[in-house]
């Protein structure tokens, strides 16, 4: 089953930014809170986890 995966808030300045690498592969199973993939902004770079 298909989740949408929005960009969750990294700060209250920060408005964009961009996904650097894919953790997972299109069609694979995924569990609550394995990382996704990760985030670079101007401030910070993060790994997003699953929301489900």
């Amino acid at each position: 089953m298909a989740t949408e995966v929005l960009m969750p808030q990294m700060g209250e300045s920060i408005a964009e930014g961009t996904i650097t690498k894919w953790l997972v592969q299109v069609g694979e199973r995924v569990e609550r809170d394995q990382p996704l993939f990760e985030i670079s902004t101007d401030k910070v770079d993060a790994e997003i986890p699953s929301p489900a």
